[in-house]
């Protein structure tokens, strides 16, 4: 049992990893954009539209008032 336990335990560890890995991986790729004031304007915007985008699409989908 403590074997099973050592092994469920890790899988949090793991998901973390490989989050964080992509976070930084696709943070790489797009942080010569941030360089331009214009770029990086446009990143910012994209970022936020994505969020509030996800966020008003998640409460139509889950019945929740907008308050």
């Amino acid at each position: 049992m403590q074997d099973f336990l050592d092994k469920v335990s890790q899988y949090p560890r793991f998901l973390i990893s490989i989050t964080l890995g992509v976070f930084f991986f696709v943070f790489d790729k797009f942080k010569p954009l941030l360089n331009k004031p214009v770029t990086a304007i446009a990143l910012i915007g994209l970022v936020m539209g994505t969020f509030v985008f996800l966020s008003l699409t998640l409460r139509a989908m889950l019945g929740l008032s907008p308050t």
